[in-house]
C-alpha cells in the first residue's frame, strides 16, 4: 500500500523565521556587509578593517530589520489572510497571538538600533531607525492608499549599504553622507523596481483581492508595468558610468555594470512585447542574479582613497 506523504506541520521555528522574513532579510545582511567592505576597501585600502565591527554592525541592522518584519505582518493580517501565498503565515493562520509577535518585533528593533548605538556608531543606529520608521509607518499603510508605496518601500530596502558605510565611515574621518553611500543607495533603490514591479504584476490578481493599490493593478496586458520597469533600468543601467565621472569606480563596473543593465532592459521590452507571465518571470528571475553580479563587478572596480 502506497503511503501518502504529509506535509511537514508548521513549527515554532519556522513561524518564527516566516514572521521575521529571515530569508528576504537575507538581503539586509549581504547588502549591509557589502557597504561594509566597500568602505574598509576606500578609506583603508583593505577588505575588512575590523572583524568585530563588522560583526556588530551586520548583527545590530539584521535584528533591526527582523523586528520591522515582525511589525508589517501585524499591520496586514487581515490582507495576508486574503491571500494564498500568505494566508499560512503564523498570524493569519492564528498560530501566534499578536501580542507575541508584538513584543519579538518590539524587541528585536529595540535591540538592534541600541546594539548598533553602543557598539557601532550613532549615524548606524539613525540609519537602522529611518529604515524601520518608513517601512513600518509609511510603506506598510501606503499599499492600502497608493501606488507609490513602492517607491516609499525601495528606501528601507536600500539603506543597508548605508549602514555598512557608516559603520567605518565614522571611524575613519568620513560620513554616511559620503557620496559613494548616495551611490550605493541609488544603485539598490533603482534595482528594486524592476524587481518589485515584476513580481507585483504576477501576483497582482491577489494584491487586487486583498486590497493593496499597485502600479500593476488592472495592467492585464503588463504595458504599464513593463514601462516602468524599462524606466527605472534605464536610469539604473546610466548610474555605471557616472561611477567613474566622479570617481568612485573604474572601467570594469562601468562596463560590467552597463552590460548587466542592458541585458536587464532587452527583458523589460520582450516582457513588454510578449505580456505573458513566462517573460514577467524571466525578468524577474533576472534582476535575482543582476544583483550579486553588480555587486561583485562593483566591488572589483572599487577604488580606494587616493
Amino acid at each position: 500500500m502506497a503511503r501518502v506523504k504529509k506535509d511537514k506541520a508548521p513549527n515554532l521555528r519556522g513561524d518564527l523565521a516566516t514572521l521575521t522574513k529571515v530569508r528576504l532579510n537575507t538581503f539586509v545582511v549581504i547588502t549591509t556587509l557589502f557597504g561594509y567592505l566597500l568602505a574598509s576597501r576606500y578609506f583603508y585600502g583593505v577588505w575588512l578593517n575590523d572583524g568585530w565591527l563588522l560583526w556588530h554592525t551586520v548583527l545590530g541592522t539584521a535584528c533591526t530589520a527582523f523586528g520591522s518584519a515582525a511589525f508589517n505582518q501585524l499591520m496586514e493580517i487581515e490582507e495576508d489572510a486574503r491571500m494564498k501565498r500568505t494566508a499560512d503565515r503564523p498570524l493569519p493562520a492564528r498560530r501566534m497571538m499578536p501580542v507575541n509577535a508584538f513584543g519579538i518585533g518590539w524587541g528585536l528593533s529595540a535591540f538592534g538600533i541600541i546594539h548598533l548605538a553602543l557598539k557601532v556608531n550613532a549615524a548606524s543606529a539613525y540609519l537602522a531607525a529611518t529604515a524601520l520608521g518608513v517601512y513600518v509607518f509609511l510603506y506598510t499603510p501606503l499599499k492600502r492608499r497608493s501606488p507609490t508605496n513602492t517607491l516609499m518601500g525601495g528606501i528601507p530596502g536600500a539603506i543597508p549599504p548605508m549602514i555598512g558605510w557608516a559603520a567605518v565611515a565614522h571611524t575613519a574621518g568620513g560620513s554616511w553622507t559620503d557620496g559613494q553611500s548616495w551611490y550605493l543607495f541609488a544603485l539598490l533603490f533603482l534595482w528594486q523596481m524592476p524587481h518589485f514591479v515584476a513580481i507585483s504584476w504576477l501576483c497582482r490578481e491577489e494584491y487586487e483581492e486583498a486590497g493593496y493599490c499597485m502600479w500593476t493593478n488592472g495592467d492585464a496586458s503588463g504595458k504599464k508595468t513593463s514601462n516602468i520597469a524599462a524606466g527605472f533600468t534605464i536610469i539604473l543601467t546610466a548610474l555605471a558610468p557616472l561611477a567613474l565621472v566622479w570617481g568612485y569606480a573604474n572601467l570594469v563596473w562601468v562596463i560590467g555594470g552597463s552590460l548587466a543593465g542592458l541585458v536587464m532592459l532587452r527583458l523589460c521590452w520582450k516582457f513588454r512585447r510578449e505580456s505573458d507571465r513566462a517573460s514577467a518571470r524571466k525578468l524577474f528571475f533576472y534582476t535575482l542574479l543582476y544583483l550579486p553580479l553588480a555587486l561583485v563587478l562593483l566591488a572589483i572596480g572599487w577604488n580606494q582613497q587616493g
